[in-house]
């Protein structure tokens, strides 16, 4: 008996300790909540830097002079219901443009402000220009000319909701002129580096995709690509002549690569394709300055650049022989290149951002992304790999918490959305999140994601629920039996495709996961191509040949049958749903079908539901709360670690969106669109 009590308390000491070695719980706050400046620009001509900064706890913009603290910034918008999501300067600095929606509706119009204009009265920001002013229309932003300072070519859909007409807009006085009503189908326009249009994108009824000359009178095909390949324009090289290209294009073409072609001959010339033969071409980097290509990058595990120009290297190559394993991004710069602003980031390192003076080397710290964040505590995040079930090799990501052993974990699976996307190396505040909480956390990059190639995009095509599902269950297979997961203790969380991936684990895997949370996921795959938003119509094909035609009597029973919704009675997993109100991509009704389907056969499902949000939660008090829960439930059922409660305001927000199952209706034509 002596010898069983001290071996017990051997273990509960080992238990203590290995408890006591894990790093402080983070503040969900801190990690969800704004950060304290994100996302500078500097102006063209140097002198100043625009950034986003909490104002009445809504990222706004604000602009300070270059050599001015940041305390001392102005404010130039006063938005107070949703952060602005994104904005730029004009080619000559005289305006700062923006986009917003209402309430995640993606109805988003153009808005400028003059960033030296005094506030407006009774006002603390100045007045902002609304320059498309319509309601329930989507405006696209397809070209700021560089020798047009004044002018934005933009599209407009509302003529049709479909297809995008071209406009040519003034910044200084809002006019619209119309250039193109759209009735070829073009998702896309090409501008010269005069700002004369060249070329048009238009995608086929069948999903082929076709490059367009624009001629006087007509636009003729110079080039096309089929649904199961890429090819699109990139930009006009410095001659005027030619323009780069990225395809794939051909039966023994695995990897996008970078070209060349000549609109007028049709020659093409490969610039370059992987070194290393790994993944498809990333991105092509610019001079602003001379307008030649500096360099290529490439994302595989983390981001390789390879550059072209012998002074853009070795300025790289001096910053990170400065910032050892930081990865080094000019985001912007003066148009004569002598000033940069550049970000430092890691997986355990959001970002720092530095103002770099090429000429002298010189570097002037700027902000730290998150700077409450405890960067001791964050954990690593390390590439690895695992064979699925016919042995294709699936790339992915692991977190594994700091400071306790990597064995018997409880452990969150963590799918991306998409799918046709993928994840990347760097900071990621969601397995940040989960990994300080206890957990291990894996990002597949399942079949079916991009970046991998054709064959790997390919080999998930109409596998949803199927070969794309097996290959997240074959990643917690490979995690049990390295012996880093608790088989009894898997969670799984996902949004939008990585919600339907989280319903489609509890439905068709019902004894691998112990707790499961659907972000706007979709539960019907019939009623999702149904209810997709008309400006995704260039893309229907793309969902026919990938996802399934409902139109065919195969393709319907396929949809059916990988629709979690018409197996819910499977489900066993405690579920937690999470739905944005405006959604317009996976609206309510998939959310809504799944909770329905649970309650009516009494089988407890939890339910949130933001008024004010669309395909994900953008307000941080609704993602606060969404967390909230989240975390609750996770320590709930898979015994993770867990921040008591929350402040005010996010626990009112919870109690806000939290929906009781008793009563959601769901409407008629998402239940006869299911049969």
């Amino acid at each position: 008996m002596a010898r069983i009590l001290f071996a017990l308390a051997l273990l509960l000491s080992l238990a203590q300790t290995a408890f006591a070695a894990q790093p402080p719980l983070i503040d969900r706050e801190v990690m969800f909540g704004n950060p304290e400046i994100s996302t500078a620009e500097l102006s063209p001509d140097g002198k100043f830097i625009a950034f986003l900064k909490p104002w009445h706890d809504t990222m706004n913009i604000y602009v300070k002079a270059i050599d001015a603290p940041f305390a001392a910034a102005r404010l130039l918008t006063s938005e107070t219901k949703r952060p602005i999501p994104g904005y730029f300067w004009s080619r000559d600095g005289k305006h700062v443009l923006y986009v917003k929606d209402n309430d995640g509706d993606e109805n988003f119009n153009v808005y400028a402000v003059d960033p030296a204009a005094p506030a407006a009265p009774g006002s603390e920001a100045p007045a902002s220009r609304d320059l498309t002013g319509l309601k329930g229309v989507r405006v696209a932003i397809y070209e700021v000319p560089k020798a047009q300072p004044d002018i934005v070519y933009i599209g407009i859909n509302d003529r049709d909701k479909a297809w995008h007409d071209l406009y040519q807009l003034r910044l200084s006085t809002g006019e619209k002129t119309l250039l193109r009503t759209n009735q070829d189908r073009v998702v896309g326009w090409t501008f010269d580096l005069s700002g004369r249009l060249r070329l048009a994108k238009r995608v086929k009824p069948d999903g082929e995709s076709e490059i367009l000359r624009v001629d006087p009178d007509k636009l003729t095909v110079i080039y096309s690509c089929s649904v199961f390949e890429a090819c699109a324009p990139i930009r006009f090289a410095k001659d005027g002549q030619r323009f780069y290209l990225q395809s794939n294009k051909g039966d023994d073409v695995n990897f996008t690569r970078l070209q060349l072609m000549d609109p007028q001959s049709g020659a093409i010339e490969t610039v370059e394709s992987d070194p290393l033969g790994r993944v498809d071409f990333g991105r092509a980097i610019f001079s602003v300055l001379t307008d030649e290509l500096v360099a290529t990058a490439y994302v595989d595990e983390k981001v390789r650049v390879y550059f072209r120009d012998k002074a853009w290297q070795a300025d790289y190559e001096w910053l990170k022989a400065k910032f050892p394993g930081m990865e080094v991004t000019f985001s912007s710069s003066s148009v004569d290149e002598t000033k940069l602003l550049l970000s430092l980031h890691s997986d355990v390192e959001p970002g720092q951002v530095l103002l770099f003076e090429r000429p002298s080397r010189r570097l002037t710290p700027q902000y730290r992304v998150r700077e409450e964040l405890p960067r001791a505590s964050l954990a690593n995040r390390t590439p690895v790999s695992y064979p699925s079930s016919d042995g294709l090799v699936i790339p992915a990501y692991l977190t594994l918490p700091k400071g306790v052993p990597a064995r018997m974990l409880p452990t969150v699976i963590l799918p991306h959305g998409g799918p046709w996307g993928r994840d990347e190396w760097g900071y990621d505040r969601i397995a940040q999140f989960w990994a300080n909480r206890g957990y291990a956390v894996l990002q597949p990059n399942f079949r079916g994601s991009t970046g991998y190639g054709k064959k790997f995009l390919d080999a998930g095509n109409l596998q949803w629920g199927d070969k794309m599902q097996d290959d997240l269950t074959w990643g917690v297979k490979y995690l049990v039996g390295k012996g880093i997961a608790d088989p009894k203790r898997i969670g799984i969380i996902g949004g939008s495709y990585g919600g339907y991936a989280t319903l489609a684990g509890v439905t068709f895997t019902p004894d691998l996961y112990a707790a499961a949370v659907d972000i706007v996921g979709p539960s019907n795959l019939l009623t999702l191509v149904k209810a997709i938003p008309p400006y995704w119509e260039s893309i229907r094909a793309t969902f026919a040949k990938r996802l399934g035609d409902p139109s065919t009597p195969e393709g319907k029973a396929l949809m059916m049958r990988q629709s979690p919704v018409n197996s819910a009675d499977r489900i066993k997993t405690p579920l937690l749903v999470a739905q944005g109100a405006n959604d317009p991509r996976v609206n309510r009704a998939e959310s809504e079908q799944i909770v329905v389907a649970l309650r009516d056969r009494g089988f407890p499902v939890e339910y949130l539901l933001a008024p004010d949000e669309g395909h994900g939660y953008a307000r941080p008090v609704n993602n606060m709360a969404l967390f909230l829960a989240a975390e609750k439930f996770f320590a709930d059922h898979l015994g993770g670690r867990c921040q008591d409660g929350g402040s005010k305001a996010v626990t009112d927000r919870l109690a806000e969106i939290t929906v009781d199952p008793k009563s959601v209706a769901m409407s008629t034509d998402a239940g006869a669109a299911g049969k």
